[in-house]
């Protein structure tokens, strides 16, 4: 189970009494949450007009296209996003802001009276949490990424949606989602709503036609790329297309040539409604404004990069499935290297699928160095260097991130390097909290 811890001892007091609720045992039905929103009046039922956003890679990406068109046109937008990277706070921001600590304390405060001791996740609360926050202050937008799935994930008791939309799919979650694509693709689809427009990526044909089932079923018009919407990116620009017409858009601030694809689907939603009209200088703004942090970013000059040599690079990237390493390692480019020789830095939750990760980084990386997630189930640095090894990496481990940079560092001498730490969104978290940079 997550954790959230705080600075704040009156906020963390009411983070742990909200994980104490914690049921022994999980149902995977709604009825824990509908309940507490029923007490609270049914906040989901008054909310700006939504953007629900699903999908096993990329839905956080799409988020921040989405926020960054909308506030590039002048909108004022909530946003809800899981999980957190330093701070509980950076998944709740309304009209634009960070949830500040007070605001999060009294809402925790009022739901746990609300809730009056019944079991209850830890997201289910959150979530309501969010909810009631965003029907209180007036907003143009709400965009909501899906925590785990869809059709049974917390956020899908928003009955009527204005759009929503699926990010890249792969394998992840097996144990809550089912263990082929196909099933994966059935929960993610679950978001759909009648009369509601459903944006999908491009998927093999098997994919796309059982969430085409799914959207049937719920009565969702659906909107799938290379049919109903398409984009490419040549010439310097994102060229998109629709039934609308066609655009030139810049090509997205965010590093990773699959950004390209979170811009597009982003750019299709905000098209497929005409409720909170973006108009094209936004979208272009949007493209510039986007901001995801631990997605392929760059760290700043701070304690960390301070371990490497002179003129290194060091960036960070929370992908932690197989079809996130393969959308990393493709980015990896001799020219985004610059020439310069890639170390790995990695820590891995024990649910994940190591292997599948790590294979996509053969021939590409130098080094890796295997590194533990402190309070979180992980693979043993020691299983995890075997893992990378069976991929063809040379592998170490270390016992923390400075441990393992300055191995890096010894081992490359003078000479400027790339280094990459992934492998976790808590690693990434980690790494900005020690370089002295925030998440929000």
């Amino acid at each position: 189970m997550e954790r959230a811890r705080s600075d704040n001892p009156v906020l963390d007091a009411l983070l742990q009494a909200a994980y104490a609720l914690h049921p022994t045992e999980i149902d995977l039905t709604l009825d824990r949450l509908a309940r507490l929103l029923s007490r609270l009046g049914n906040p989901q039922a008054k909310l700006p007009p939504v953007f629900h956003v699903a999908g096993t890679n990329g839905k956080g990406s799409t988020v921040a296209f989405l926020r960054a068109c909308l506030e590039a046109s002048g909108r004022r937008v909530h946003v809800y996003t899981s999980p957190h990277l330093i701070r509980f706070n950076e998944r709740i921001r309304i009209a634009g802001q960070l949830i500040d600590d007070e605001a999060l304390a009294e809402l925790l405060r009022e739901l746990l009276a609300r809730n009056a001791g019944q079991p209850i996740t830890f997201f289910e609360l959150t979530t309501a949490l969010a909810l009631l926050a965003f029907s209180r202050v007036p907003a143009d937008a709400c965009i909501v990424e899906v925590g785990l799935g869809g059709r049974m994930d917390a956020t899908n008791l928003i009955e009527a949606p204005l759009v929503t939309g699926i990010a890249q799919l792969g394998l992840d979650h097996q144990q809550w989602l089912g263990d082929s694509i196909l099933d994966i693709a059935r929960e993610k689809a679950g978001i759909a709503k009648r009369g509601r427009p459903l944006v999908i990526s491009k998927y093999p044909k098997a994919v796309a036609a059982r969430i085409a089932e799914v959207a049937g079923v719920a009565g969702a018009p659906l909107l799938i790329r290379g049919t109903d919407w398409d984009a490419a990116v040549y010439e310097g620009a994102l060229h998109f297309r629709d039934a609308a017409g066609r655009l030139a858009l810049p090509l997205p601030r965010l590093a990773g040539a699959h950004q390209a694809d979170n811009a597009a689907l982003a750019v299709a939603m905000l098209r497929a409604q005409d409720v909170v009209p973006v108009n094209e200088a936004g979208l272009k703004a949007g493209m510039g404004w986007a901001e995801w942090p631990a997605r392929l970013q760059r760290l700043d000059a701070g304690p960390l990069l301070a371990l490497l040599p002179p003129g290194s690079q060091l960036w960070i990237d929370g992908g932690h499935n197989p079809a996130a390493g393969r959308a990393i390692a493709e980015s990896l480019t001799p020219a985004w290297l610059g020439g310069r020789p890639l170390h790995m830095v990695a820590g891995m939750l024990a649910a994940k699928d190591a292997q599948g990760f790590l294979k996509a980084f053969t021939g590409r990386a130098a080094s890796l160095h295997a590194v533990p997630i402190p309070g979180h189930a992980h693979h043993a640095p020691d299983q995890l260097a075997s893992d990378a090894a069976a991929a063809g990496l040379t592998a170490r481990v270390a016992a923390d991130l400075p441990a393992a940079l300055r191995a890096i560092a010894t081992y490359a001498g003078e000479q400027p390097l790339h280094v990459l730490i992934t492998g976790s969104l808590y690693v990434a978290g980690a790494a900005l909290a020690a370089n002295g940079q925030s998440a929000g």
